[in-house]
């Protein structure tokens, strides 16, 4: 009897011992499956130069990848949730995004491109994103001491504006102030803004929707009332892709016609602005169906 109930008492220790191993083989097989669904998860890259507020620049207050904020930046989360996609953020200079895009190091960029014909040859370009009026206009900033004395082009003869590298405002700068007018190209926004406050140029060519945000935050500085004259192809917003990246450009057509008919972009961009200071959020007001009350 002692003996057939110690190989009793055995076997069901083996078989305890057995479970106990599957239910382990079971957590360690399900936690490899958690770890390489992870590791398969597509990346979606996307450069952006995170100068450009509303529509990128850094938040301060967080870190890593949500230390990007904006109208772009969500616009990429967006993009890269509709493929499944994890978005990595490239952070880099705004001619370099577009080097980027042409080397394959990035799938994309989202910077606040505008279409020129120029990037129309060497990039495919999406069908337009619309932020606001603010994007679509373009202006030059200056001093408090200059607001009101540089309204027309020939205000600047001599002077000295600043633009960003590669930009649709140098162009617009080279194209249409003086000859006599010095354009200095700058590869960081933040950079020209410290040099207008500290008089090492006279004025900024900026969009309008980046200038509000930049006066916010700079009292020293002021609107010139100089606006200029935007071919309708530049007034919207574009995202730059790999010449011959075809498949790649259809998809994104796609997400963006659906951000649109959602009717997304307003909210986006109002969220960007209340972010980047230009409106608080005792500022906007909503009815009782949730619209923003002008």
């Amino acid at each position: 009897m002692k003996m057939k109930k110690l190989i009793a008492l055995g076997m069901t220790m083996v078989m305890a011992v057995g479970m106990l191993s599957l239910t382990g083989c079971g957590s360690e097989k399900k936690e490899e499956s958690k770890k390489t669904e992870e590791k398969e998860q597509e990346v979606l890259t996307v450069a952006l130069s995170p100068d450009f507020a509303p529509m990128e620049f850094v938040d301060t207050t967080k870190s890593g990848q949500d230390q990007y904020v904006g109208f772009d930046v969500t616009l990429a989360n967006y993009i890269a949730d509709e493929m499944g996609k994890k978005l990595e953020i490239k952070p880099m200079s705004f001619d370099a995004c577009q080097a980027a895009v042409q080397s394959g190091s990035v799938d994309m960029s989202i910077s606040g491109f505008s279409y020129t014909e120029e990037r129309a040859e060497n990039f495919n370009l999406s069908d337009y994103y619309y932020a606001g009026d603010n994007e679509t206009a373009q202006i030059i900033i200056t001093t408090k001491e200059n607001e009101g004395k540089l309204t027309k082009a020939e205000d600047y003869a001599d002077l000295t504006v600043g633009a960003q590298t590669a930009s649709l405002q140098y162009s617009l700068c080279t194209e249409n102030l003086p000859k006599s007018t010095k354009v200095k190209e700058f590869g960081d926004i933040g950079t020209a803004v410290e040099a207008l406050r500290n008089g090492n140029i006279d004025a900024l060519a900026v969009a309008q929707g980046n200038g509000d945000a930049i006066i916010t935050a700079n009292d020293s500085l002021a609107d010139s009332g100089f606006q200029f004259e935007v071919d309708d192809a530049a007034e919207n917003n574009v995202i730059l892709m790999k010449k011959g990246d075809d498949e790649l450009l259809k998809e994104v057509n796609k997400i963006l016609a659906k951000a649109y008919e959602a009717k997304l972009y307003g909210g986006w961009y109002e969220d960007a602005k209340e972010l980047a200071g230009i409106k608080t959020s005792k500022d906007v007001t909503y009815d009782d169906e949730g619209k923003e009350e002008k």
